[in-house]
């Protein structure tokens, strides 16, 4: 009842903005022991995947709180996993703003942000800081490459960043598919991903040793795939024993959102436009990959029955972003609650 207002208030301002006080304003609330205000209990449905015990299947995906300033606020609003970042071995800006749009006839957001954030040292010492992992809770790392690292070097970014986060994460996802950093989504060819996957394992391996602790290793794909990717990307995961796939990041078509206003910005659409092509990835990388690893879905999901949808196409978890920017903390109880109603019938 206390979120839709907030939300007319807060879409009368810049997006980023509106993002920073609403984030200032969940961490006080969290303070002042009030997030009831925002949200209701969300009863336990635990599920095992990678090894981990997640209290409920629905998460927050990354890109929200880039840097971990707010875990433990977030956390209190009921999700299962809280996952933090893209975060990049330097700070980085981004890209120049205005970088954020929404589209509110369709639910959506436009987002060019550039993995602006504040560098993996900033990061750490949030996590450092914060209970909510410390007391158990599944935290989830997402890591990428700096603007300005060549693309043939990618791969240094992300051993340099799994190396720092391993013994913070319960999970590390490795982000090859944002649209918002320059070819980026080149690591995502059979050739590339091959060799940046068998790096990856490779130091996971060197890792496991030296923190006598096994940090599971998921991938963030693109929407924008068509079958013989998703299939070539399905036998690269398997092929690597790749700990599980995150399906999907944004996409770049403007398919239910041509000539409305912003619709004609640069960067990634999300939300609920996103729903079909998301989940229709997911449905083929089930197929794909008959059960070897497991799928964590993003995408689209605006209600209980779309994150309900996700689970009946193949996936174990879900993740929340651009539909807990519309619906709020709500939508997190609703999440849960329908995908437990799904896996009771």
């Amino acid at each position: 009842m206390f979120y839709p207002l907030l939300r007319r208030l807060f879409f009368t301002l810049d997006p980023e903005t509106a993002h920073g006080i609403g984030m200032t304003g969940v961490g006080l609330l969290n303070l002042a022991g009030a997030t009831c205000l925002l949200a209701s209990p969300v009863p336990p449905d635990p599920v095992q995947v990678m090894g981990l015990s997640f209290p409920n299947p629905v998460g927050l995906a990354a890109g929200l709180d880039k840097n971990g300033d707010h875990i433990d606020a977030l956390a209190a609003l009921g999700f299962g996993s809280i996952e933090i970042g893209t975060v990049t071995p330097r700070p980085q800006p981004g890209n120049p703003r205005p970088r954020l749009f929404r589209i509110p006839e369709r639910q959506a957001i436009i987002n060019r942000m550039g993995f602006n954030n504040d560098g993996v040292d900033k990061l750490l010492a949030n996590v450092a800081a914060a209970q909510f992992p410390r007391g158990g809770g599944i935290l989830g790392i997402n890591i990428g490459k700096n603007f300005d690292t060549p693309i043939d070097k990618a791969a240094d970014d992300y051993l340099t960043c799994l190396d720092r986060v391993y013994d913070a994460a319960s999970y590390v996802t490795v982000n090859i598919s944002s649209p918002n950093t320059k070819n980026l989504r080149e690591l995502q060819r059979d050739d590339a991903l091959d060799a940046l996957l068998g790096g990856l394992k490779r130091a996971q391996a060197r890792l496991a040793d030296r923190h006598g602790r096994y940090v599971p290793l998921a991938l963030k794909i693109a929407p924008d795939l068509d079958e013989a990717q998703i299939q070539a990307i399905a036998d690269l995961l398997r092929q690597h024993r790749m700990d599980a796939v995150i399906a999907t990041n944004t996409t770049v078509t403007r398919a239910g959102v041509d000539g409305l206003p912003n619709a004609e910005q640069a960067g990634g659409l999300s939300g609920a436009p996103l729903l079909a092509m998301s989940t229709a990835v997911v449905r083929k990388l089930s197929a794909a990959l008959a059960g070897e690893l497991p799928i964590i879905a993003v995408g689209g999901i605006m209600s209980g029955a779309d994150a309900a949808a996700k689970i009946a196409a193949g996936a174990s978890l879900v993740q929340l972003y651009t539909g807990f920017i519309y619906r709020g903390p709500a939508l997190v109880a609703e999440a849960a609650a329908a995908i437990a109603r799904q896996r009771r019938a």
